[in-house]
């Protein structure tokens, strides 16, 4: 049983077959006569559409790039083309180092300012810090929409509207909240939103919204001959991978037909509830100790194993899941009180009660 859904989601059927029927009938490129041509246009467009309805944006502003931490890089650099030494770039402890480099790496290179984020004592947001750090120097606040080590879900229109305060940009890091949560950007306010498929069942692709007035106010870096309609496609600087286009609008296909991200996040709120309640005593989880403000992703001990060793032992009993020391959120790291590594387990909709049922009980036999 797969219980590590940050790790990475499994792939239906109908998205590699996807991948595999575009490989082999729309191997070509865009703007010529010929019918292959016709069919990757299609396979675009498709894309496009289909991303704009799961983000709740135009397709006009939809971006589609290797990943999220490749587009994070990508559009950091053309966001701050007219910066100046001595801006500030506000990042947060419950990141991922995803969407920290690019901005720590373009600090070093132009001279820019990086100040972090706190968290509160339950690993929310604290909004009160980000308050206090705000002035009319900060240009971007980049944050997570939640974090892929505890769970958090981040108050986003709040983060927005302080930002906007004082004419700072919102960049969001949404791989793990995509993934659980229906997306509607227009509702978050954020300038800059960065997801990747493989968190939510599909190709290894990333997808970012970016708002329209601010991509039109960017000088992108491409190939000049290279498209440049709509305004999403001027931040995608060569060809783009159509059978993984594909591959994502076969994702869509299939999340739309199971009910939708609505229908699936009850589901999983459900799942993460059965979840917490049937933890053994000898279980300690980081942060929010409830299913409110937060997706079914949880980093937790058991008290005398090893978290290592426990990985090693469900893994035997057919559980994956992983144990690790930072995840990746190195600021968070700071703040979190283990040793050494944490158990991290992550749900999805294609998680069942049953298998739920069953990782507390080996979890309860490791604790004995």
């Amino acid at each position: 049983m797969f219980l590590d859904a940050p790790g990475g989601s499994q792939v239906p059927d109908e998205v590699g077959d996807a991948i595999a029927r575009a490989l082999r009938e729309a191997s070509a490129n865009i703007g010529a006569n010929y019918e292959t041509s016709k069919r990757v246009e299609h396979v675009l467009a498709t894309a496009r559409a289909d991303a704009g309805r799961f983000l709740n944006c135009s397709p006009d502003d939809v971006i589609f790039g290797t990943n999220m931490t490749v587009l994070d890089f990508t559009l950091s650099r053309t966001a701050s083309r007219d910066w100046k030494e001595g801006d500030r770039i506000l990042v947060s402890r419950l990141d991922h180092d995803g969407g920290v480099a690019p901005w720590i790496e373009l600090a070093a290179d132009r001279g820019f300012e990086v100040d972090w984020i706190d968290v509160t004592q339950d690993l929310r947001l604290d909004l009160d810090d980000l308050e206090r750090k705000l002035d009319e120097r900060v240009r971007v606040v980049a944050c997570v929409a939640s974090s892929n080590a505890v769970g958090t879900i981040v108050d986003l229109p709040r983060v927005s509207e302080l930002a906007h305060e004082v004419g700072a940009l919102t960049w969001v890091d949404a791989v793990q909240y995509a993934a659980h949560e229906p997306v509607d950007v227009q509702a978050l306010g954020c300038d800059v939103f960065i997801a990747s498929a493989y968190k939510f069942c599909g190709p290894h692709l990333g997808v970012a919204y970016g708002r329209h007035e601010l991509l039109e106010s960017w000088r992108p870096y491409k190939a000049r001959p290279a498209q440049s309609e709509p305004v999403g496609r001027r931040f995608e600087p060569g060809t783009a991978p159509y059978e993984l286009l594909a591959g994502f609008s076969a994702t869509i296909a299939y999340l739309e037909s199971i009910g939708g991200m609505q229908a699936l996040a009850a589901y999983e709120r459900e799942l993460g509830q059965r979840f917490l309640d049937g933890l053994p005593n000898s279980a300690t989880v980081y942060g929010l100790q409830t299913m409110e403000g937060r997706i079914a992703t949880f980093l937790l001990n058991l008290e005398g194993v090893p978290a290592a060793d426990a990985a090693l032992r469900l893994a035997e009993r057919g559980y994956g899941v992983w144990a690790h020391d930072n995840w990746y959120s190195l600021g968070l790291r700071e703040k979190l009180p283990y040793p050494q590594d944490a158990l991290r387990v992550g749900l999805i909709h294609y998680n069942t009660a049953e298998e739920i049922d069953g990782f507390l009980s080996e979890l309860s036999h490791l604790s004995k």
